[in-house]
């Protein structure tokens, strides 16, 4: 089968076509992957005006559609089911994306697939690497999500972690905007730390475990409070960002050099993969995990790939990335969700809705 898939989730409009191979070892394959990104617009304000997003999907919308199918060399007849993304994100740009998957589908009578935009992402995993050893842990960091998820099963997805506060990606940018380096900051900090010294800056790292905690006066804390807070695999960038900000505001006005400000950057980039891959091999013994995943637009981070590789070797357990081309926002991972969704017999009506916060389950 021929799945066609749709993602308009934030500040791409894209469409891709997968099929469905038949091999146990690698079940899909891309045809086609076609992004317009929006990073160009919304680079002058520093990040993605909403307003502006919507406009702009209804623009490429019809343009990246049949470049998708030209692309894969197949006919709007080949197709055999539309996946589209529902949420979380963006309700205009959400809502773009979905009614051109319904309009796709109703016109050729064809299933309709809603998947969550953070399953995408998982999927892309398996899009790449095959089925993963189960149970996995899998991290998904973006500039708008910072999750950690158990996979006991395909297609089965627990929340076991999260963000307090900024996410990831989030981090990135607005440290890049701190330091005058522009948008998206992302791939700019890791392009401008090669080279610095990642221990020039002592910068802080959050933790939430009741080992880290300053231990209280007796009898404060309500009985199994410590238990509580054993196994938590939450995250927070928030004070990394702020201890970036009291660097710059300690200099007064004075630029840094150009090494200071590789070693700012190298040293912002190891508290932040540090801080992600703690997390995400502490969850993975916790659950007896077979195999990490670490997914989205920050798993094509350099050290972030590099650093997990070597973790996963010296703990014994495989990890995986996916492609990079599948990092950012794409439709090829929106179709792998959908066919994950079809084949076990989950479809969307014609009165599906956008859904700006909706929920993995």
């Amino acid at each position: 089968m021929l799945i066609l898939g749709v993602e308009s989730s934030c500040d791409e409009t894209a469409a891709a076509v997968v099929e469905e191979t038949g091999a146990p070892d690698k079940p899909w394959r891309v045809r086609s992957n076609v992004i317009a990104s929006q990073v160009a617009l919304h680079r002058e304000w520093g990040g993605v005006v909403p307003e502006l997003a919507s406009r702009q999907h209804l623009r490429d919308i019809c343009g990246v559609l049949e470049r998708a199918l030209a692309d894969a060399g197949v006919g709007w007849r080949d197709l055999g089911a539309v996946a589209v993304t529902q949420g979380p994100g963006l309700v205009g740009s959400l809502l773009v994306g979905l009614q051109a998957a319904k309009s796709v589908a109703v016109s050729l009578d064809l299933p309709l697939v809603a998947v969550h935009h953070l399953a995408g992402h998982i999927e892309s995993l398996i899009l790449h690497n095959g089925p993963l050893p189960l149970p996995a842990v899998v991290l998904v960091v973006s500039g708008g999500h910072t999750s950690l998820y158990l996979m006991p099963a395909d297609g089965e997805y627990h929340l076991i972690g999260r963000t307090r506060d900024d996410a990831a990606g989030e981090a990135y940018d607005k440290v890049a905007k701190l330091l005058g380096l522009g948008y998206p900051g992302g791939p700019v900090i890791d392009r401008v730390s090669k080279g610095g010294n990642d221990r020039a800056y002592d910068l802080p790292r959050f933790k939430i475990t009741h080992k880290d905690r300053t231990p209280g006066p007796a009898g404060v804390r309500p009985p199994g409070f410590e238990k509580a807070l054993e196994h938590r695999a939450d995250f927070s960038f928030s004070g990394l960002k702020t201890a970036v900000l009291r660097h710059v505001q300690a200099r007064e006005g004075r630029s840094f050099t150009e090494a200071e400000l590789a070693d700012l950057c190298a040293s912002f980039q190891r508290a932040v993969v540090d801080a992600l891959l703690t997390r995400t091999f502490e969850a993975a013994g916790w659950f007896g995990a077979k195999s990490i995943g670490i997914a989205g637009g920050v798993s094509a981070n350099s050290r972030l790939r590099a650093d997990a590789v070597a973790r996963g070797e010296q703990a014994g357990i495989p990890v995986f990335v996916p492609a990079l081309s599948l990092t950012t926002d794409n439709a090829a991972m929106i179709a792998a969700a959908g066919l994950r969704k079809l084949r076990a017999g989950v479809t969307a009506g014609w009165d599906a809705n956008a859904h700006a916060s909706l929920p993995i389950g």
